[in-house]
Order: structure tokens, then C-alpha cells, then sequence
């Protein structure tokens, strides 16, 4: 469990939840081709999430950005024809650029009196895209809806607001955080604070997620969009050690064993990493190579989220499928393991985690 004599913890991501914040896609040039599937792979999280079908007590609150009152109608449609609403599901008008609401709404870290507040990272579309004037102002819609307290993150170093994305960082509760370097110190490509340090990113995820640990890895997955994320690669899970014995930090990672693969140099040093750091690793594999007009995709299990009521996994029809499944209930033996199929949603370079924030339950 968290220790609240911090002021401030990201707690896990398995920890009870109040809700679970998306926003609905609308902008049909993340998926050219494919966007008319996407409502309804949707949909399927929704009612997941929510519990719509047999588990509305283990389920938590949906909330749902919308871009305006006409396409929260036709969303409600969708949700109603799925059997994918119920109580637990809210929806809200509040314009977007994209539906990765994991990079542009707040993270959530409890403070010492075990309270939920909202933290603001400054938002500009991974360093790569040019229109994120929307997406800019959910954390603030988000904080307004709440009635959640929310804090701007600053660097460290000049006091300016400081750029990330929750798919940048995991946190296992208990004051450990998972990086990439390609992602936070490549100063080349999608440099979000040109000039910020190692040393810097550690004080500033000390002061604003409680970490007294960061753990970096290298290089994130072929295909990521946004130039090396954390979330495609490795994730914490509930400490279970190497023979079960309870208290061991545990990381599933996303291993690749064939040499001829371009994943499999960056699994290697990043097993290799998270062992040097003390950290037990589980593997998981990759499907197969998705590639859809001549592109590889960012396919992996890895991408997954954790709510109330289930884990949502991503499935891509291919054999590894079920093993990544099998995999990943027997860390979650709490709540069942449920594969959504998202061969369709990953031509947009993201999946069920990109998608989601959740919003962590305050502790009395």
C-alpha cells in the first residue's frame, strides 16, 4: 500500500478508482480508412469499464468527453445499441483534438491526508503535431468537473511548466517510477523540455508523483508514435517476487526473442535494466509485426489498463493472444482478464492505455 506520509504519491494503477476519464474519438485522420470500427471498439470499453452488463458494483464511473451536444447524442446512440451505458457512465461536452486523453488530461496522485488532487503537465501533442490548442485545456475541464484540487508541474530548473504525458511514466504506488530515455533525454527527436537533465526529470517526479526512485529504461517499441512511451514496454503490476512471496517490485515487460526483429536489442537491455534495478520481470511477448499500408505498428500487450471492475488487454488475432492474456490474469488474480480487439485501433499508434486516465479513489 501507498505510504501517505508523503505529500504527494502516484498510486498503482490497480488501486480502487472513482472513474475512468476518455474522450471519444472524432478526428477521423488518426485512423484514415479505418475510423468507422473505431466507436465501436469503444463502446466495448465503455461497458467494461462501467460494468454495463453484470458487474455495475465492481465498475466505476465513466466519464466521457464529447466535442459537442450533437456528437454526444450520436455517442449516447452507440453506447445504447452496444448495451454499453448504465448508471456509471457520464458524458460531457468538452472539445479535443484526439482521444489519447492518458497524455493530455491530469494525472492523479493522492496527497498525505489521502485526497485525490489532479496534476497539470503542460501538453504539446508529443512534441510532433501542431494542433493541441483543445487538448490543452482538459486538465482544467477535468479539475472544474471534479472539484478536484490541480497543481501545475513545473521543471525543476527555470520554474516553467513542465511537458509530459501520462504514458510517459508508471508508477507502482509506492514511490517507484518507470521511464524511457528515448522518450525524456533524446534532445533531437521530440525533445519535450530541451535542456532538462536526468537528475532534473528525478527531482521534478519527487516533488510532483512522490518518487523516490525512477527506474530508466532505454528505447520504447518500433511503430511508437510518440517516441519511446512507457506504457507500450513495461508496466508494473502487484508486487508478487520470484516464488510468490509478497513485497517484490514486479514489471511486466514486453520481450521480443527473435534477434532478427528490430524490438529485440531494446528488450534485451531493458530486462537487462530492470533486473540491475532490483526489480522482478515478468515477460510478456509482442504479436506478431502489425503493419497496415506499409507501416509497423505499435502492437502490444503491454498496453493494457487496469480498472475496477477487469484488466482490459490488447488483442491483435494472432497467437501470442492467449498467451499474453494467460499471462496477465495470473498477475491479476483479483478481477478477470478481458482481451479487446484493437487490430483496428493501433493503426491509430495507440491502444486501451493511451485511451484511458484513470482517477484514483481518495483514501480515508
Amino acid at each position: 500500500m501507498p505510504n501517505h506520509s508523503r505529500k504527494r504519491v502516484m498510486p498503482a494503477e490497480w488501486e480502487r478508482h472513482d472513474a475512468t476519464w476518455l474522450a471519444w474519438p472524432h478526428h477521423e485522420d488518426d485512423w484514415p480508412g479505418k475510423f468507422e470500427s473505431i466507436p465501436w471498439v469503444m463502446a466495448e470499453i465503455v461497458r467494461r469499464i462501467a460494468g454495463a452488463d453484470d458487474a455495475p458494483r465492481r465498475g466505476e464511473r465513466v466519464e466521457v468527453l464529447c466535442n459537442s451536444p450533437e456528437h454526444a447524442a450520436g455517442v449516447r446512440d452507440i453506447l445504447e445499441r452496444a448495451h454499453a451505458i448504465n448508471d456509471n457512465v457520464r458524458l460531457h461536452v468538452c472539445p479535443t483534438d484526439r482521444s489519447w486523453l492518458r497524455d493530455s488530461a491530469p494525472s492523479f496522485v493522492r496527497t498525505s491526508d489521502g485526497a485525490v488532487e489532479a496534476v497539470r503537465w503542460r501538453f504539446n501533442a508529443w512534441a510532433k503535431y501542431d494542433n493541441y490548442a483543445h487538448d490543452q485545456r482538459v486538465p482544467d475541464f477535468v479539475a472544474k468537473t471534479t472539484g478536484l484540487p490541480i497543481a501545475q508541474a513545473t521543471r525543476p530548473d527555470n520554474d516553467q511548466p513542465l511537458v509530459l504525458e501520462g504514458g510517459a511514466i508508471d508508477a507502482n504506488g509506492d514511490g517507484v517510477v518507470l521511464v524511457t530515455e528515448e522518450c525524456l533525454l533524446d534532445q533531437r527527436t521530440q525533445a519535450r523540455n530541451p535542456g532538462l537533465s536526468r537528475e532534473d526529470y528525478e527531482r521534478a517526479f519527487a516533488r510532483w508523483l512522490g518518487a523516490e526512485r525512477t527506474v530508466w529504461l532505454g528505447a520504447g517499441c518500433v511503430g511508437d508514435d510518440t517516441h519511446g512511451h512507457i506504457d507500450d514496454i513495461a508496466r508494473f503490476v502487484p508486487p508478487v517476487g520470484p516464488l510468490g512471496e509478497a513485497g517484490a517490485e514486479t514489471v511486466l515487460l514486453a520481450y521480443e526473442d527473435d534477434p532478427a526483429d528490430d524490438n529485440h536489442a531494446a528488450s534485451l537491455e531493458n530486462e537487462a535494466r530492470l533486473g540491475d534495478a532490483g526489480l522482478h520481470v515478468v515477460t510478456v511477448p509482442y504479436p506478431q509485426p502489425v503493419v497496415f499500408e506499409g507501416q509497423r505498428l505499435p502492437a502490444s500487450y503491454a498496453n493494457f489498463y487496469v480498472c475496477n471492475a477487469c484488466v482490459l488487454v490488447p488483442t491483435f488475432n494472432d497467437p501470442n493472444d492467449r498467451v499474453a492474456l494467460n499471462t496477465i490474469a495470473d498477475l491479476f488474480p483479483d478481477r478477470p482478464t478481458i482481451g479487446v480487439h484493437c487490430l483496428d485501433m493501433v493503426w491509430g499508434l495507440g491502444t486501451i492505455h493511451c485511451l484511458t486516465q484513470q482517477q484514483p479513489a481518495p483514501v480515508r
